[in-house]
């Protein structure tokens, strides 16, 4: 699978809450066989940020991470990373990223899993920026007459 691809498929699983992805999974009834290469487990990341985007970078904080790497018995390998603690979420995402490596695996998954979270992520971000939208303030400088 070309990199893009991956990239886009594997926001998506990262960003969906567990019990989206979970329900969108069962809903699919799938059933692959598979082995845990890394089991799921916990660690940090050290985060790293600039100041307005462009000065010098500085360490912000940590973050929980849980990774995972599954193989699918026919050899693709499905990793994930995630930001938090749920173990259950990264397997369930390092299958998914397995079998979306597979022909089959691809197109069901592409459109009864991936394309619905990206949907409804992208529903829940424009929902936010409407609430920011809408508590934005419009700050100005009145002239007063006798500064002419």
């Amino acid at each position: 699978m070309n990199t893009p691809q991956r990239k886009q498929w594997m926001s998506v699983l990262s960003r969906a809450s567990f019990a989206q992805l979970q329900s969108s999974w069962q809903a699919l009834r799938l059933t692959p066989e598979y082995q845990l290469i890394r089991a799921p487990e916990i660690g940090l990341a050290q985060i790293r940020a600039r100041m307005g985007a462009t000065g010098r970078q500085f360490n912000l904080g940590d973050v929980t991470i849980t990774r995972a790497v599954v193989k699918l018995h026919s050899g693709e390998l499905g990793y994930s990373y995630l930001r938090g603690r749920n173990k259950r979420h990264a397997e369930l995402a390092a299958l998914v990223d397995a079998m979306m490596q597979t022909r089959s695996g691809h197109e069901v998954l592409d459109r009864g899993l991936i394309a619905p979270l990206a949907a409804l992520k992208a529903e829940q971000e424009e929902c936010s920026r409407q609430e920011v939208a809408a508590s934005k303030v419009d700050f100005f400088t009145m002239v007063r007459g006798e500064d002419e």
